[in-house]
């Protein structure tokens, strides 16, 4: 259990630095109550783990050869990829990726948004008395949304196919919780001060040693 925990832990905490739900909570907490996005965004974050651990419990169906083999694999191409990226972020400027990312998709959000409230529900009605209900469920939409299909969810499930589930869920929601914090008291300064590249390259070599350890052993 104590290895799944790290493993979590470490993993979601490296990954999530600078990534575009960590600067969706950086964005909402210079426009709303720091304490209400943190509350959104950790709720979003805790159902998505939840619910990615789950799906990787239906895993232990599957013979452990298999899923020994794939989820080594899968750690191996996340790290190959992330490795790439780094490789391509260092040409770069130093630019917050992150950030350009997490404003684009907070405009598209806000198209969406807009178009729905052009014939506003009794939802929207009852929200706009309330409007601190409405800063914390606009902070669970986002971040939801941002974390569905992203590496995060994928690596979660893929540790609670080989791991054990309790222990990946608590180290991977402590990894969420410790990011959101930093996300709303300060984030953008923190992660803009980090080289993209280096959590990056950080960040690929981290899957790679997960790969290896899976690969040769029992798991991590």
């Amino acid at each position: 259990m104590l290895t799944a925990f790290t493993a979590g832990l470490l993993l979601i905490t490296i990954s999530e630095i600078g990534d575009k739900s960590f600067f969706i909570a950086v964005i909402l907490a210079m426009h709303h109550s720091r304490r209400l996005v943190f509350a959104g965004a950790m709720l979003a974050l805790i159902i998505m783990t939840v619910l990615s651990v789950w799906v990787g419990q239906f895993a232990h169906f599957i013979p452990k050869v298999y899923t020994h083999y794939a989820t080594a694999g899968l750690f191996l191409l996340f790290g190959l990829k992330l490795l790439w990226d780094a490789k391509k972020l260092k040409a770069k400027s130093g630019e917050c990726l992150g950030a350009v990312e997490a404003e684009e998709f907070l405009e598209e959000q806000e198209k969406s948004e807009n178009a729905f409230q052009a014939g506003r529900s009794k939802l929207g009605k009852l929200l706009s008395s309330y409007p601190q209900v409405a800063v914390v469920l606009k902070a669970f939409t986002l971040t939801f949304l941002a974390e569905w299909g992203d590496r995060t969810q994928i690596s979660t499930f893929a540790l609670a196919a080989s791991q054990d589930s309790i222990g990946v869920t608590l180290g991977a929601i402590l990894g969420h919780g410790i990011c959101a914090l930093l996300a709303v008291i300060g984030g953008r300064l923190i992660a803009c001060r980090i080289s993209d590249w280096l959590v990056t390259a950080i960040g690929g070599s981290l899957f790679l040693v997960f790969s290896g350890i899976t690969l040769v052993g029992e798991g991590i």
